[in-house]
């Protein structure tokens, strides 16, 4: 063989291997529809996987097909209707789910598979550890790749391992897969910021309410739903409802989920894990966003962890059924939330429904504290004000946040849930450990004094201030015109923009984004 040959055959074989970042191919890469007409394309890794035969690359190839009606057009971006609005919150009610679906029924686990409550307990902790090792290393992936194959791979990886929740009789094995599809479970958290990228910003804060109470409401459906089934039937029936919703819920997206581009394909992970600490203290906005969102957190889960033992102690004594009905206060949220957003998040500075909603939780607070000790009006006041509260202020933050740079969203809201995550772990350590030194006084007063920081936190930096303390450029709640944002016309290779633009960069990127 000739040195000719040899190279052409080296070349040959370097080509017929795609790149890990083409795993998941945009419509513009596949198929791309202009004016109801299919553009040819460049060939994919679609194409350059159809020698195989293994099962993941034939789930890929599925995956990575859409309907002509998903397919992104930069000349006609997508219209986010109310009814994809809809389908995104039901997908993220029936995903977020999975993580608490064990929690009511964990005394039920325990004799099931023969080991203490302790050790039962561990189903619960590691599906949470599941989903925060999901969420600092896979959301960011979402700045990297196509969002549409992402969500759908996610969704059908969680839901096959489900299937070994609903059959297995080893401890061991459940829990491990428990830890594995809390990796998987945080599609949410890449739908809303995709949400943000389709959404017109006059929209974005109602929009992102609804899909946040979808979310809620999969952790009220979870809870009761679970304890319900539990109680009239096999536990293994709650599970295999929960697979059923879940493959219902990737049949339903594989249809109707908009493609939208990778903003940053070529961006380097490793770079992009980085710029994330980097950026969770060099940004002011995205500080006081995370400072406030952990004092949130930590109220929200120190308030239900030490609920229950409240309820379940004189002078009330409620049996776990009617504990578990507070659940149901979560309703009032679903309810309150769009409204909320529609009528003063979308309208004001988001900084100002923040700390309206924290303001709006403190009240709540401070009236279950000194009087949940013998009235059961003041816990369910809490819980109203307090979820109401806190959903607003979540809302106003992450749209606030998302302003920073559209083409880090994914990296921006994972900072984000990092922070709020670190403060639920926080809450329920203090939360416990007050409660069963003073009781329920001393775990409200906690929750009273996170919530008053983080109103601090919210009113030293005004909504227009650059730096990190100061109210510069103006007192006014009123919003600014929002600035329109261009349509996303290719992926771009942020590596090659870089290398052009050394001196444009930007630390949000993870290492280099153009401005």
């Amino acid at each position: 063989m000739t040195t000719s040959e040899k190279k052409d055959q080296d070349q040959s074989e370097k080509s017929a291997l795609p790149d890990a970042e083409d795993i998941f191919v945009s419509s513009q890469e596949n198929a791309r529809t202009v004016d109801g007409q299919n553009v040819a394309s460049t060939p994919s890794a679609t194409d350059l996987e159809d020698s195989k035969d293994g099962l993941l690359a034939k789930v890929i190839r599925v995956l990575n097909w859409m309907p002509h009606r998903c397919r992104y057009d930069p000349e006609n971006p997508p219209d986010f209707t109310l009814s994809m609005n809809i389908l995104l919150a039901f997908s993220g009610t029936f995903t977020v789910a999975n993580l608490y679906y064990a929690q009511p029924i964990l005394n039920v686990l325990a004799e099931e598979f023969h080991v203490s409550y302790e050790k039962a307990s561990n189903v619960a902790t590691l599906s949470q550890a599941g989903y925060a090792v999901g969420l600092l290393f896979l959301c960011p992936l979402a700045d990297m790749v196509p969002r549409r194959p992402f969500i759908l791979f996610l969704i059908w990886a969680t839901a096959t391992a489900w299937i070994g929740l609903c059959i297995t009789k080893d401890f061991d094995t459940f829990i491990s897969l428990s830890f594995l599809c809390g990796v998987g479970t945080v599609t949410p958290q890449v739908m809303l910021p995709l949400v943000g990228d389709l959404v017109p910003a006059h929209r974005r804060a109602s929009s992102l309410s609804i899909v946040v109470s979808g979310l809620a409401l999969g952790l009220l459906i979870a809870r009761v739903l679970s304890g319900i089934v539990a109680n009239f039937t096999s536990w293994r029936n709650i599970y295999w409802l929960a697979f059923g919703a879940q493959y219902l819920t990737l049949v339903l997206l594989f249809f109707f989920l908009p493609d939208y581009p990778a903003k940053n394909k070529g961006l380097n992970y490793f770079k992009v894990l980085w710029g994330m600490a980097v950026m969770a203290i060099t940004e002011p906005l995205l500080t006081q966003a995370c400072l406030i969102g952990f004092l949130l957190s930590a109220a929200f889960t120190s308030f239900w962890t030490t609920l229950t033992f409240l309820l379940a102690s004189p002078p009330y004594e409620y049996s776990s059924l009617e504990i578990g009905c507070f659940a149901f206060i979560g309703i009032v949220v679903v309810a309150l939330a769009p409204i909320w957003s529609r009528l003063i998040t979308d309208r004001f500075q988001f900084l100002f429904s923040v700390v309206l909603g924290l303001t709006f939780e403190l009240v709540g607070i401070v009236i279950s504290t000194f009087t949940g000790s013998f009235t059961v009006a003041g816990p369910i006041i809490h819980a109203i004000m307090m979820d109401s509260g806190a959903n607003f202020a979540h809302t106003a933050n992450r749209s606030n946040i998302y302003n920073l740079d559209s083409k880090a969203r994914n990296r921006i809201n994972t900072v984000y849930m990092v922070f709020a995550f670190g403060g639920q772990i926080m809450g329920t350590a203090v939360g416990n450990r007050l409660y069963a030194q003073g009781g329920w006084v001393w775990s409200g007063s906690s929750n009273i004094a996170f919530i008053g920081v983080a109103i601090i936190i919210g009113i030293i930096r005004g909504p227009r201030e650059t730096g990190w303390i100061g109210w510069s450029n103006g007192w006014s709640i009123k919003k600014d015109e929002p600035k329109r944002e261009p349509p996303v016309l290719a992926d771009i290779d942020v590596e090659a923009v870089s290398s052009d633009q050394p001196n444009e960069e930007s630390h949000i990127g993870g290492g280099t984004l153009s401005k």
